[in-house]
């Protein structure tokens, strides 16, 4: 009784197996056409347009916004934000800002949208006018590889490599805090002779959030540098998030202010105070 049954089933899987091919093709069209659906579906729900692409290097973003934290924001509103790269003329963007201020958020959204651009999908953003890019190289984010013995700055550095051996003149490049893992004055001249390479030789479209505010000086010596910080405002020693990408470098950090939002006691924020005073 137990192998009647497994006769049974045994006729529908070879049929099924007969006509293999064009059931693969039929799940290859439906998947095609169901992201395509998902394409409009999100595009119409969440005001995406459609942008020009072509062979041109350029990268003109009006009111862009993150396709998901816009999505996922409670407390606050997104702010969107214009992006304008042109080889020539603003080839390397160099980003300031204190921490939480929007940096990383808004260099990843400008990956996000170019990606999206690059699928065929509509993008979130007003207008958008992208070049064709053949790859996308982020370097973001830190952390250990313990298993193979990798210290935070190893990883940062294997991946940067890998970014200027793989990186072409048509390729758009995401760097947050390169350098940031050794010795300052170790990672601030890393970061100078990448963001120098990047610029002078691989003349590649490039955003470069960083903490090490002498590297804005980079725009007195390179033609096409240019200079972005996230605007914040004081109030009674506490800071405000504009969230809002202008022209021009951040006059400074605001770490302690930073720190007292973290709930670091006050008896620290005001040692930490004094500190900065003496240094």
């Amino acid at each position: 009784s137990s192998a009647k049954p497994v006769d049974a089933l045994a006729v529908p899987c070879a049929a099924i197996t007969d006509h293999l091919v064009p059931l693969q093709k039929t799940a290859d069209a439906l998947a095609t056409l169901d992201v395509l659906i998902s394409f409009a579906e999100t595009a119409q729900l969440y005001q995406h347009t459609r942008p020009v692409l072509d062979e041109s290097r350029n990268l003109q973003i009006v009111n862009g916004r993150h396709p998901v934290l816009e999505q996922t924001l409670i407390e606050e509103k997104f702010v969107p934000n214009d992006t304008h790269i042109e080889p020539g003329e603003s080839l390397l963007q160099i980003l300031t800002g204190p921490n939480m201020a929007g940096k990383s958020t808004y260099i990843r959204q400008i990956a996000l949208v170019t990606l999206m651009a690059q699928i065929g999908a509509y993008v979130p953003a007003e207008h958008a006018h992208i070049g064709l890019t053949d790859r996308i190289f982020c370097r973001v984010g830190a952390s250990d590889e313990l298993s193979r013995g990798n210290s935070t700055f190893m990883v940062e550095m294997s991946e940067t490599a890998h970014i200027l051996a793989n990186a072409t003149s048509r390729s758009l490049v995401i760097l947050d805090e390169i350098g940031r893992g050794t010795a300052t004055f170790d990672g601030l001249s890393i970061a100078w002779a990448v963001a120098e390479h990047l610029h002078d030789e691989l003349e590649c479209l490039t955003l470069f959030a960083t903490h090490y505010h002498e590297l804005t000086d980079l725009s007195r010596t390179r033609e096409a540098v240019e200079n972005y910080n996230v605007a914040v405002r004081e109030w009674n020693d506490d800071i405000i998030f504009l969230r809002k990408i202008l022209p021009g470098t951040a006059d400074k950090s605001y770490g302690i202010q930073v720190a007292r939002l973290a709930g670091l006691p006050p008896s620290i924020i005001e040692r930490a105070k004094d500190i900065l005073l003496h240094l």
